[in-house]
Parts: C-alpha cells; structure tokens; sequence
C-alpha cells in the first residue's frame, strides 16, 4: 500500500474514533440530562398539586379570601404549591354534577342533603359529620330583605300573604338554599297552626300555598334571586342573612327583616374521597376541610354575613347575630330525610304548591 493509501485509511481510522468518541459523548449527555431531568420532573409533580372545589354559589365570595390564606399555610408547612379549581353553582345543580361525573376533590353545599346525595353515590364516606360540628362549617338564618326604609312594613312571614306583595325567592327543585327558604316558610306556618292549637302539616301546606300566591321570580339558585332583586324584581326577597348583608357591606341599601319565626340553617362540607383518592389529594383536601373550621377562616365566614360556628369567633360577633324568639332546626320539621320525602317528593307539598293542588 502507497503513503496516499495508509493515509486514507488512517484518515478513516481516525474518523471513526472520532465518530466513536462523539456518540460516546452524545449518550454520556443524554445519560446525565435523564438523570438530571428525572428528578426535577418529579419534584414538580411532589411540589405541585391541583384542588378541585365543587361549591355552592354562595359561598364564592368568602372562599375568595379563604383559598389564598390556606394556600400560603399548606406551603409553608409542607413545600407543596396548590393550584384550585372552582365550580360554583346552586347546591343541588353542584349536587348533581358530582354524582354526574364531575370529579371536585373537597364541595361546600348548602344543606346536608345535597351531601347526602354523594354519599348515596358512594363517591362520600358515610362518616363525613364525624367532625366539628357534624361537618357544618357555617351557619345562617332565613331572613327577608326590602328596599331601604323597608316601605311596605315588611315585619313577618305573614306579611308576605296580603295582596300586592311581589316576594322573590329561588327554586327549591334546583338550589339548596331555596330548600331552607322554603323551609322556613313552612315552619313558620307550622308556628301558626300550633298558636291555634295544635301543630298542623295542612295549615302549614295552606300558608305556604297564600306565600307563594304572590311570587315574582323563582330562580335556579339564591345568587341568581339576589342578582334578580337588585335588578329591581319584587318588593321582598327571601333569603340567607349573609347574602343580605355581603350586599349591605358593598354599599346596597337594603333593610334585614328578621322574622319571630325563622330556620337555623347549617351549610356543610366534606371530602369527596372517591374523587380525593383518586386524584392523590387525599391529604391536602382533608387539611383544607379542616381549615374552615380555623379562626382564621371563620372570621373571614362572619365577614361575609355568616354565623360563625367557632365560638370564639362567634363571641367576638354576638352583636351582629342575635337568635331570633321563635328560631327553629331542621329537627323541628321532623328532619332532612322527612322533609325530602314530605316537602320535595314527586308528590310532596311543594309539588302540591306549584300544582295548585
């Protein structure tokens, strides 16, 4: 072989050790970026979290203050950053989406019923009220609300039967607090019969029939009869206290009503373990349920118009929520799982109402 050959051939030699050395080097790197890469990949999934919040609307004004403060609490006591999901709806649209497949991580709804609903889906552990204050994270009564000055003289539930009243409340088919609205009214007729003598379902049934004789607007949900009312629709709108005065504290000039005879009512929440468990947020959803029972959140519940049922926060707003003379529960009405059956059964007494039966 000549010099012009060995040195074609070396020169092959050598661009091939050099091919060699490059794919050497090439693996070397993409062998060090995987193990570089892996790590942090999984440390962004171990730091990061997602909570998905299925809530009633009523709600969304005290969460907004609520989930930045637990957000900044879970990251300094663990790392991990939280990023939420929000759903807002009337309680027992939420309700249904839930059982529909909608995969909220923790829910807020406006009556135990509406929880109930999951745990009969199996997404709910049956021992959720095992918790402070049977899983109720705050409470509230069923007040009405009048223009400013209160013209009509609005004073009780009674008032709402006499002609020309155009009274407002949402639809009890649809939202929860509806359901506690429509409670209270049918309590109070309760109150009645029992002043005649004897505590009556049918005068109740016939009082409730004179209330709704004068209905104006009957919305999907209380957000929507609160929108309903401030456009200008009706004289009196039935309603939760804190949805009164969130809009008192904006500057709307409404007067509370606060009849003799009113509903306490308790708005629950609770993990969706099934939906918890299967995202992995089984642990950060726990923490935030447990949260809303903290002063801090509390207090941020009693800002926006609820009952407080933390007793110190409570006590440090007694002045702003006397107990009304004739203040009734839900027992009084002889229990959520009666008044489903009773009241909003296919043919039950709200049925009856609408029907004009």
């Amino acid at each position: 072989m000549g010099n012009g050959g060995f040195r074609v051939a070396r020169g092959w030699r050598i661009r091939n050790i050099l091919l060699n050395m490059m794919m050497i080097s090439i693996v070397a790197v993409m062998g060090c970026s995987n193990d570089e890469v892996s790590p942090s990949q999984s440390t962004v999934q171990k730091d990061e979290t997602t909570l998905v919040i299925g809530a009633y609307s009523v709600a969304k004004d005290a969460l907004s203050e609520i989930l930045p403060l637990f957000h900044k609490e879970w990251e300094q006591k663990t790392g991990q950053n939280i990023k939420f999901q929000e759903s807002y709806e009337a309680s027992g649209t939420q309700a249904r989406a839930i059982v529909g497949g909608f995969e909220a991580d923790v829910t807020l709804l406006a009556m135990e019923g509406d929880i109930e609903k999951l745990v009969k889906a199996d997404l709910l552990d049956e021992e959720w009220k095992n918790k402070p204050e049977n899983g109720m994270v705050t409470r509230s009564i069923v007040v009405m609300g009048t223009r400013e000055g209160n013209p009509l003289g609005i004073k009780e539930f009674t008032d709402l039967t006499k002609p020309g009243i155009k009274v407002v409340y949402p639809n009890p088919k649809t939202s929860g607090g509806a359901q506690w609205d429509i409670n209270a009214i049918y309590g109070a007729g309760l109150r009645l019969s029992e002043e005649q003598g004897k505590k009556d379902p049918e005068v109740a049934k016939q009082f409730l029939e004179k209330v709704h004789h004068n209905i104006e607007s009957l919305d999907k949900s209380g957000r929507s009869s609160m929108a309903a009312f401030e456009y200008g629709v009706g004289d009196v709108i039935v309603t939760y206290e804190n949805e009164l005065r969130a809009r008192i504290q904006k500057g709307v000039k409404y007067e509370i009503v606060v009849p003799k005879d009113t509903i306490l009512i308790e708005n629950p929440a609770a993990v969706i373990s099934k939906y918890a468990d299967k995202h992995d947020t089984r642990e950060v959803a726990e923490a935030f349920i447990e949260y809303l029972w903290s002063e801090e959140a509390q207090r941020i519940f009693a800002k926006h118009g609820f009952r407080p049922v933390n007793d110190v926060v409570y006590n440090e707003n007694i002045s702003e929520y006397p107990i009304p003379e004739g203040l009734f529960d839900i027992e009084y009405l002889g229990g959520w799982e009666y008044v489903r059956e009773t009241i909003y059964s296919k043919r039950g007494v709200w049925y009856q109402v609408l029907a004009g039966l």
